[in-house]
């Protein structure tokens, strides 16, 4: 008893002194600003020199999955007419630009490498629909958007793109192209999701984009979000704006002082802008506006305002929390549809005020603020929220439009066949030919968000994610075709919800924990599918447990039933979740001005040592840091001369040395995009930054390599990076991916793949053998034949059979590149088969179907593969068998 009152009273008296010394600890920090534009593009540069220079480039990534879930997409362009082309370009929220040719039977992607991938609009010029128009930065600005760079122009329908500036403008929601002349051209360009910024308003150029000029501009709050064109005077604009700031505790909401919302019209091309809001909600109450106009009809207009007005409380209970469980802030009109039939000189409301447009666009309007007239009737609109709507009386009444998956935020209508048209929404793409019924495209445009990734010990291993919008998910690798052919599969359902951590225990693969929305734990039984909840308690005295989006917890490596969870406390469990002890105090800044509707001021991450029980270190998102070595009975805080209040991503606790602990930082939500990485030997006393040549970030993720103590591997908002040594250099580990956002990363310890999460690409793995045995080649080293695996022909030949087959895939690794033979030889010495090819500075690998010729194989047997050049020549044996019939 006397040891728990002096545990607590340790944890009373270290609370007390961190909050007493909060301040001073700020002042030992460093204060870090926002990325410039300039700092962006030269980081860009400087990552794609290290891609291409990489001795790693050649190594691939593989994809795993899912097959059968598609993701967040923002804009859709059609080719017309429809008939002569079935063109059709979609925008991926944060997994590029997609194309097909065929009208959605396959697609392929035509962006997938620039200064962002995360697109909030397309535009196709009328005058030559080869030319598309690009805008990076996810306008909605949801909790998974990420930031553009400005826009892009292709020429030639997607095959190549020119960046065209506006880099800093980070979230471009509208561009319109002048229907007469192809070098004018408009962007509304909405800005920083988090910080205030000048680079926000309607941009126009005149010269095709060499030059552009802010032709409406509100303030460092308000960002322009949608643009509209009369179909007969091009001179006529109309433009909306929003003001708004995400923060990192509150979505974006209207505050009583706000005044920047509103509908403006130029009748010049943008020389002079009026606001016109006559009949439209008062200024404080008008959050993102939606805007159209019908073509047939253009002085018919509609708005669609996600209205702050507050309606009287509702006691049930639907109407205590939000769709993810937080308390509800009361009441609002939501989505209101407003008309104007004089060109916006007055406007009405048009839709009634009841439960149908309330939920209409959830408890987050601000997500899609997107509305469509029809082209030929001025009484059919669309509006777009949870589900697509129709009405067809002038907006006053709307129905569902069924079939697809729900948040929509794109839609397109055929100018010559209204009933033709195409929405994108979280789950992809859908396509109607009679306005009512869609055929969907979900498992041929792999843009899966991944919020986190796990493997389990199962045998073959699964990876477990979640996912955005969808919930968790888990696909099995199987490695039984080769290590380098592993097949992409569908993904099945799993424990845990759209933004979940995932843990399963090592001895028992069927035992998964899963965590839930903002903190809540589960324990799951895979085989029964029994599930239970294992959420600590709320101490005494504490209103509620603060937990992030993805609230960490981790099962301890020293013993599985052993759980750490963490809200603003560090939580642990001796018996898988059935008891709780709280083990620290709060140990954010618990600031009160600092709270809303987003839980914020709470752990982020958490390691133990797998060397030392109870050496446990904890990160936060407000940028605090934390190491115990004692289970918890003191805490000390270790954020000596780290950027002030930037927010820890994660902490990895090494297993070859003691003191030793890396962690990464965060800066997306300051919207500063640059990395920070970090080694102590200290348990934390001090840090020494090992960014080294790491261009730019965010930096999602840093683990330690489980067999090589010098490797590390990180996850960037840019792909992925590995240092060989100790963090002191790194190298990009580009192979075939995407640039994209990798949120996660994990080692599978027995198969020795690197698994990674990408927030828009989904899942991938990396064969890291190749990586351990080119960190132990001598500098000094010509070349090496790294290891072979043994090869398996086929049952028989034939097309049919090639799945039993396992191909000949070699690597070796070469101080400089040149010319290269390659031989395949019988034990007896006689050549079966060469090739010549030129080899790359680095790690290169070759590939062989075991085939002679176009109708004979190889015969089994043992062999060497030789390899010949003018620095380097070598020799290795494998074997090849024959593949068995299994019944």
């Amino acid at each position: 008893m006397t040891n728990k009152r002096t545990a607590r009273l340790n944890l009373f008296l270290l609370f007390f002194v961190s909050v007493v010394f909060c301040n001073y600890s700020a002042f030992s920090q460093k204060v870090v600003e926002k990325t410039s534009a300039k700092q962006r593009v030269e980081s860009y540069e400087k990552y794609k020199e290290l891609a291409e220079n990489s001795v790693f480039k050649n190594l691939p990534w593989q994809y795993i999955g899912p097959t059968n879930v598609s993701g967040r997409m923002t804009d859709v362009e059609v080719v017309t007419p429809k008939g002569e082309n079935y063109t059709i370009y979609v925008a991926g929220a944060s997994g590029g630009i997609w194309k097909t040719e065929n009208e959605g039977i396959t697609w392929t992607p035509v962006f997938e490498h620039g200064m962002s991938t995360a697109f909030g609009d397309l535009a196709l010029d009328p005058q030559n629909q080869n030319v598309i128009w690009a805008g990076t930065g996810e306008a909605n600005i949801f909790r998974s958007s990420n930031a553009g760079a400005g826009i892009y122009r292709s020429k030639d329908a997607g095959k190549s793109w020119k960046h065209l500036g506006l880099t800093n403008t980070n979230t471009i929601a509208r561009i319109l192209i002048h229907p007469e002349n192809s070098d004018v051209v408009y962007v509304a360009a909405g800005g920083n999701e988090w910080t205030n910024d000048k680079e926000r308003g309607i941009y126009k150029t005149e010269d095709g984009g060499k030059s552009w000029n802010k032709i409406l501009y509100v303030d460092e709050k308000t960002g322009a979000y949608d643009l509209i064109v009369h179909p007969e005077n091009p001179e006529i604009m109309y433009a909306t704006t929003w003001q708004r700031i995400r923060k990192k505790w509150n979505d974006p909401r209207n505050e009583d002082d706000y005044t920047g919302s509103n509908i403006f019209k130029t009748s010049d091309g943008g020389k002079n802008w009026e606001k016109i809001n006559s009949g439209l909600p008062e200024a404080k109450f008008r959050g993102r506006i939606g805007i159209d106009l019908c073509k047939s009809s253009p002085n018919t207009l509609y708005a669609f305002i996600d209205n702050y007005e507050r309606l009287p409380k509702n006691e049930t209970e639907e109407d205590q929390s939000d769709a993810y469980g937080r308390p509800s802030s009361g009441r609002i009109k939501g989505a209101t549809v407003y008309r104007s039939d004089n060109g916006g000189e007055d406007w009405h409301q048009v839709s009634e005020q009841n439960a149908y447009m309330e939920g209409l666009s959830g408890t987050y309007g601000w997500v899609f603020g997107q509305m469509r007239v029809d082209p030929v009737n001025p009484d059919k609109i669309f509006v777009l929220g949870l589900y697509l709507n129709v009405s067809e009386d002038g907006g006053k009444t709307f129905r569902t439009l069924d079939g697809m998956h729900m948040d929509h935020h794109g839609l397109w209508i055929d100018p010559e066949n209204t009933d033709y048209i195409v929405n994108v929404n979280d789950g992809g793409v859908a396509i109607s030919y009679d306005g009512e019924n869609f055929r969907t495209f979900y498992d041929n445009l792999p843009l899966v968000q991944f919020f986190n990734i796990n493997v389990d010990m199962d045998e073959p291993f699964h990876v477990y994610g979640s996912v955005q919008d969808h919930g968790s998910y888990r696909g099995v690798v199987d490695l039984s075709r080769g290590r380098n052919n592993i097949q992409p599969v569908e993904f099945e359902s799993a424990p845990g919800g759209e933004g979940s951590n995932h843990f399963i225990d090592p001895n028992n693969p069927d035992k998964v924990y899963s965590a839930g929305f903002y903190g809540t734990i589960s324990k799951t039984n895979m085989k029964t599918g029994e599930s239970k909840n294992i959420m600590p308690p709320t101490p005494d005295g504490v209103d509620k447990l603060r937990g992030q989006w993805l609230a960490p917890f981790i099962l301890s490596p020293h013993n599985p039933g052993i759980i750490y969870h963490g809200t603003q406390f560090v939580h642990r469990s001796m018996n898988e979740g059935e008891t709780w002890e709280r083990i620290s105090p709060d140990l954010t800044y618990n600031d009160a001005d600092k709270k809303g509707d987003i839980p914020y001021q709470t752990i982020f991450t958490i390691s133990e040592s797998p060397l030392k029980f109870g050496l446990i270190y904890a990160g936060t998102d407000d940028g605090r840091v934390w190491v115990t070595q004692n289970s918890g009975t003191e805490w000390q805080e270790i954020n000596k001369k780290l950027p002030f209040r930037k927010w820890v991503s994660q902490m990895e606790a090494s297993r070859f040395a003691e003191g030793r602990v890396y962690m990464s930082q965060n800066g997306k939500r300051d919207d500063d995009f640059a990395a920070y990485i970090w080694k102590s030997e200290d348990y934390g006393q001090s840090w020494e930054d090992i960014t080294g040549n790491i261009p730019c970030g965010p930096v999602n993720v840093i683990r330690e390599d489980p067999v090589n103590e010098n490797i590390l591997y990180v996850g960037t908002d840019y792909g992925v990076y590995i240092s060989l040594n100790h963090g002191e250099s790194w190298s990009s580990l580009p192979g075939n991916l995407p640039t994209t956002y990798v949120h996660d990363l994990v080692i599978h310890p027995r198969e020795d793949y690197a698994v990674i999460g990408t927030h828009g690409r989904g899942a991938w793995a990396m064969d890291i053998r190749f990586i351990r045995e080119v960190a132990e080649i001598d500098p000094q080293t010509a070349g090496k034949i790294l290891t072979i695996e043994d090869c398996r022909l086929p049952v028989r030949p034939g097309r049919w059979f090639r799945r039993t087959a396992r191909d000949l895939y070699a690597s070796f690794y070469l101080r400089n590149g040149g010319k290269y033979s390659v031989e395949i030889v019988r034990e007896n010495g006689s050549v079966e088969k060469s090739f010549d090819f030129n080899a790359d500075k680095g790690l290169n690998f070759f590939s062989w179907d075991l085939m002679l010729n176009k109708d004979e194989m190889i015969e089994q047997g043992k062999y060497k593969l030789k390899i010949t050049g003018s620095d380097f020549s070598g020799e290795k044996e494998f074997s090849i068998t024959q593949a068995q019939w299994r019944r």
